[in-house]
């Protein structure tokens, strides 16, 4: 579903990604792990097109979208939930739901919005509560849900469980292995090696713009240079 061949990306002369090939297909969940400063946020922006990869391929669901602009990417059947949950503080609940369906009729809103309260009871009951006066969970539940508005077939996540409870972190984790069995291909970016591994199909590292391995989330986590560099020894 989404390829990238051989990418690089530069901010100025500084070069952040070194020749990155990743693969995700089409029902998966892959996660991408790594330190901070490995460069992850920045693949996942890359694939986005702000930046622009400085060269490689870019591949969405057969297509070339390597120099497509942000706005046409993301009316291609992406979503993303950036790090930081970045919700409208000052609007409601329901309203920061609408941004996510801005391209949307208002009966398809109406059919997602009711959709994202099935997955999240939570928001139905604040539904017209400001999100700036929300917890971080319900924030993050609120992100998540406006990426779904859209109806996408592939939502990316940035860091979703950063500053979070473990029992919300628990929540989180399990509504996106729920997004898997709707069908919904997820590319998760994640510094909680444990649990984005354990509930990945695949898993790829990303080490100062490199990628050092790519496995099976399970085979990652019983390696030993994993273990050590991210799940503690």
């Amino acid at each position: 579903m989404l390829v990238l061949e051989d990418v690089h990306t530069h901010y100025g002369k500084i070069e952040a990604l070194h020749g990155v090939s990743v693969e995700v297909k089409k029902g998966e969940i892959v996660s991408l792990i790594g330190a901070n400063g490995a460069g992850k946020t920045t693949l996942l922006m890359t694939v986005c097109g702000n930046p622009q990869a400085t060269s490689g391929r870019i591949i969405l669901e057969g297509r070339d979208i390597t120099r497509e602009p942000t706005a046409t990417i993301m009316r291609s059947g992406i979503s993303i939930v950036p790090e930081g949950r970045r919700v409208f503080s000052g609007l409601t609940v329901e309203e920061n739901l609408h941004m996510g369906g801005f391209f949307n009729t208002k009966a398809e809103i109406r059919k997602s919005q009711d959709h994202v309260y099935e997955l999240f009871p939570r928001l139905k009951e604040r539904e017209h509560q400001r999100a700036g006066t929300m917890s971080g969970g319900e924030q993050q539940m609120l992100a998540i849900g406006r990426a779904l508005m859209s109806k996408p077939h592939m939502i990316i996540l940035d860091e979703p469980s950063l500053g979070l409870a473990p029992l919300v972190i628990k929540q989180i984790f399990e509504i996106i292995g729920h997004l898997r069995e709707e069908g919904i291909t997820v590319f998760l970016v994640e510094q909680n090696a444990h649990q984005a591994l354990n509930l990945a199909d695949r898993g790829y590292v990303l080490e100062t713009g490199k990628i050092r391995l790519h496995d099976t989330g399970k085979n990652l986590l019983a390696n030993p240079d994993v273990q050590n560099a991210y799940l503690g020894g």
